[in-house]
Parts: structure tokens; C-alpha cells; sequence
């Protein structure tokens, strides 16, 4: 086990204990997480699959197939990350991501990737406890930090995409996909599942 993966656990579980019996596992209204299935091998999920550390990437359960899509990502701890929009077919080993034609993301330091590529550079003041946005309408992808746009949209997005997100360096990252803590732009709405839209 890699030194990341042990202060990772360090950080993930910190606080939590480990109980000598079991609990129960609380019911989870939103079967969207992130997805164990579709995760690197040096990542780690808890937290009933909202919370990611470790050293890669993960997509969630459900693909943006609506029209306006928005989800939110909580900055839990500082690192090297990625937020955005992937394929299943992205390398989610490549932390922050962007490294390949299926994936466009934000990263920690400002720059949105894409193939390899700085794609555009935003003022990326976000920190500790930060509240990251995402937008997606199939034309535009957008980013937010606490509510307030970044205004430098993603064009070109191609393909059937997930919620991608990607932490190394001790990144903790916290998918929100319901309950946000800013409004989504107008128009917008939750992931949902293929099957409520019909």
C-alpha cells in the first residue's frame, strides 16, 4: 500500500472511530455516488460513495442525460484535484484528469484540461470547504465557486458523460447531488436518472 493510501485513510477516517460492532448502513435516498466499479486503484470512496481521496479517479453512477444537469462538489481537503465531465473510457488512474480526449476538467490550479491541453486558465480562489459547481447542457460545460461563475465555458464535449472526479496529494473531495448549497443556474436541475425521465 502506497504512502498516499495510508494518509489518505488517515484523512478520510479521521474522526470517524471504527465501532466493534456493526452499524447499520443509513438508507441513501439518492442512488447517485460514486461508482466503485468505475474508480482508480489507488482511490478510495466512503461515506455512503460521496467522498473520494486517495490518488486517481472515480465517475458517478448516472450519466448527464438530461438537458441541464448541475452537481456540486465540496472541497473537503486541499491537493491536487480535478473536477468535470468524463467518459467511462477516461484513464481514472491520471490524476487531476483532462489527460486524454474523454475527459474536461477544472483543476486545483486553475487550468480546464482536455486531451493533455490547457484549454483555458480561470482566477481559481477556491480553498478549504469551498463549494465547486457544475453545469452542463450538452453544449456548455460550466464551472462555479460558490455560486459565483467562472464564466469560461468547455465546448466540445462529446459522448456519453459521468461526474468525474479526480484527487492526488491528499485532495478530499465530497460529491453533492442533492441538497445544494447554492442555487443551481436557472433552468438547471439535479442528475437524474434515465428512467424518471421518461
Amino acid at each position: 500500500m502506497s504512502l498516499t493510501m495510508l494518509c489518505c485513510f488517515k484523512s478520510c477516517f479521521n474522526g470517524l472511530g471504527f465501532p466493534a460492532q456493526h452499524i447499520p448502513r443509513p438508507e441513501i435516498n439518492n442512488p447517485i455516488v460514486l461508482d466503485t466499479s468505475h474508480m482508480g486503484h489507488e482511490v478510495v470512496i466512503i461515506k455512503n460513495g460521496l467522498r473520494i481521496c486517495g490518488s486517481g479517479g472515480a465517475l458517478c453512477t448516472a450519466p448527464l442525460v438530461q438537458s441541464k444537469s448541475y452537481f456540486e462538489v465540496k472541497l473537503q481537503q486541499s491537493g491536487v484535484w480535478g473536477v468535470g465531465l468524463a467518459t467511462r473510457n477516461t484513464d481514472i488512474n491520471a490524476a487531476p484528469g483532462g489527460k486524454d480526449s474523454e475527459s474536461w476538467v477544472l483543476c486545483h490550479d486553475g487550468v480546464q484540461r482536455h486531451n493533455n491541453t490547457e484549454v483555458d486558465r480561470v482566477t481559481n480562489n477556491a480553498v478549504e470547504g469551498d463549494i465547486l459547481g457544475v453545469s452542463f447542457d450538452h453544449i456548455e460545460l460550466n464551472f462555479y465557486v460558490n455560486g459565483k461563475p467562472m464564466e469560461k465555458p468547455i465546448t466540445g464535449v462529446r459522448g456519453t458523460v459521468y461526474p468525474a472526479l479526480f484527487v492526488d496529494e491528499g485532495a478530499i473531495l465530497d460529491i453533492i447531488v442533492d441538497n445544494f448549497q447554492h442555487p443551481p443556474p436557472s433552468g438547471f436541475d439535479r442528475i437524474m436518472l434515465e428512467q424518471s425521465l421518461l
